[in-house]
């Protein structure tokens, strides 16, 4: 993965849990097998109820109807991100929708640790909570990562990142048992 994700910006509130990201009844679908697996993309947040999504109006999907992908390549969450369920679906959600990085408050832990074992995206924590108006859906955005930095081009503001220590790595070569055989680990 890159070390910088440019695009615009999907806005999402607290308490986001996973069965709101990928509901249950889609959960049917086989993660291995191609043709089913887009659908997780294509149904990813669609159980994010209006008042939560961070948009006055409500009713922008995070995916357009009959897509598999969306146009957002950061996700901007609040407190508690991808709290519920241990399902490791939630986050495959995400990176089949075509998202790269999230970026919130703070996660639920197993939704932290099933984005970087998956390798499926980076889980970044800001230091600033830019669900309060800092950064809007649609907001043109740049996660940096070197620099640990989110840059709003909309706004023109800038907020500092945690860095993610020893994760990336994980994630960029596809989740924690493809790092482990690139690194001789496992064979």
């Amino acid at each position: 993965m890159s070390n910088t994700v440019t695009g615009p910006a999907f806005v999402l509130g607290d308490d986001i849990d996973t069965d709101q990201i990928i509901p249950a009844e889609y959960l049917a679908y086989n993660p291995s097998d191609p043709e089913e697996r887009k659908y997780f993309g294509m149904y990813c947040c669609v159980g994010v109820p209006p008042a939560q999504s961070g948009l006055p109006e409500g009713n922008l999907k995070f995916v357009e109807e009959g897509k598999f992908e969306s146009k957002y390549p950061i996700v901007i969450g609040g407190k508690n991100f991808g709290c519920g369920s241990s399902r490791e679906h939630a986050p495959l959600a995400f990176a089949e929708a075509g998202a790269k990085v999230v970026v919130a408050d703070f996660y639920a832990r197993i939704f932290y640790r099933n984005c970087v074992n998956g390798g499926y995206l980076l889980p970044m924590e800001s230091l600033t909570r830019l669900i309060d108006g800092k950064v809007k859906t649609g907001d043109e955005c740049t996660v940096d990562l070197d620099a640990g930095a989110l840059t709003n081009h909309t706004t023109g503001e800038a907020f500092q990142l945690n860095p993610l220590g020893d994760v990336k790595p994980i994630v960029d070569a596809g989740g924690v048992f493809a790092y482990a055989r690139a690194n001789g680990m496992i064979s």
